[in-house]
């Protein structure tokens, strides 16, 4: 359900599109506040003349129950983000239509749902396509072969602290205090990740993050990019699969389908390094990553049942304790434990 902006939001959507040059003076405009992310305001604009567009607003304070801030500067590294993906791609991300850099504000390109289906509902729904899937890792593995071993962007991206602010300090390092019996094996792949300088990360690869576009995937959200581990985004994406498989046990055999397709189609298209290198980080970043999802900051929303949050915690500890070092090995023992 839209809701309208209060009328400060009003004012300082107002102030944003006329400082960007998308609004011109005394023009007219109708606002709605988006649902979606904690990190953000976002909203869906249409001015009086039928130009629709989307314009996003950082939090230093993120909507959740923990104490969770962040630099608002990250607005900026989104649509840096989004820009230098477009030089890949165009069609894999919004175009960024304007920027108010001071407030830490952009607009962008909308995109409406009738052509642009949310992945995360399709596969809430149980609509999981593995041929999709397959699209997302080949795709992601093209954005980060594409930006490998660049200096320029390494320079450019060099978002240490947003990273650490966003995803390892709340996901990992927060979920490592919480589990002692398995803090010293995360904290080690914290490390590992925080010094990695390999390609340009997206940070935040989630279904609720991708478009499902008649060319393929767009990718929305990317606030935590940072120049570093691809493996990140691809533990980060698949872990969002196998939790699925808690949510609609159902619809585990699909998911897990999914799950291999897109690791499958992300691996045969590495090309920076060995492939057995990347899958390895992989395979030890996604167990972390479960455990993050159900005791982190940013738990997911769709995981309320006690026994199926302990079933999480058993599974991913043994994994992480296991050391896998492939995908398959991975998804067996999920597999098992499922049955």
């Amino acid at each position: 359900m839209s809701v309208t902006p209060n009328a400060e939001d009003k004012e300082t959507i107002t102030a944003a599109l006329r400082r960007m040059d998308l609004l011109a003076e005394g023009q007219a405009f109708s606002a709605s506040t988006l649902a979606g992310g904690v990190s953000c305001d976002v909203w869906h604009v249409k001015t009086a003349d039928g130009r629709e567009m989307v314009v996003k607003r950082a939090l230093p304070r993120l909507r959740v129950e923990a104490d969770w801030r962040a630099p608002a500067e990250r607005a900026s590294t989104e649509a840096d983000w989004f820009r230098q993906v477009a030089e890949f791609d165009p069609r894999l991300v919004p175009e960024v239509l304007g920027e108010d850099r001071a407030h830490h504000i952009f607009a962008m390109e909308y995109l409406p749902a009738d052509t642009h289906k949310l992945w995360k509902a399709e596969l809430a729904a149980g609509r999981a396509d593995a041929a999709f899937a397959a699209r997302v890792g080949e795709t992601l593995a093209h954005i980060h072969a594409a930006s490998a071993n660049r200096e320029d962007l390494m320079h450019d991206f060099a978002h240490d602290t947003q990273f650490h602010a966003l995803r390892l300090e709340p996901y990992l390092l927060h979920t490592a205090k919480a589990h002692p019996d398995v803090a010293p094996r995360i904290r080690a792949l914290v490390d590992g990740v925080a010094k990695a300088r390999i390609a340009l990360m997206q940070g935040d690869v989630s279904p609720k993050n991708i478009l499902i576009g008649p060319d393929g995937p767009v990718f929305l959200d990317a606030e935590t990019a940072c120049y570093g581990d691809p493996a990140f985004d691809l533990a980060f994406c698949l872990n969002h699969l196998l939790l699925k498989c808690v949510w609609h046990k159902k619809f585990k055999a699909d998911y897990l389908q999914s799950f291999d397709a897109l690791a499958s189609a992300y691996l045969e298209n590495v090309t920076w390094e060995e492939s057995a290198d990347i899958e390895a980080r992989t395979a030890a970043l996604v167990p972390a990553l479960l455990l993050a999802r159900i005791d982190g900051k940013s738990p997911v929303e769709y995981l309320t049942a006690e026994k199926d949050k302990a079933f999480v915690r058993e599974t991913a500890k043994k994994m992480l304790l296991a050391k896998y070092a492939t995908l398959d090995a991975l998804v067996k023992s999920w597999s098992a434990a499922l049955k």
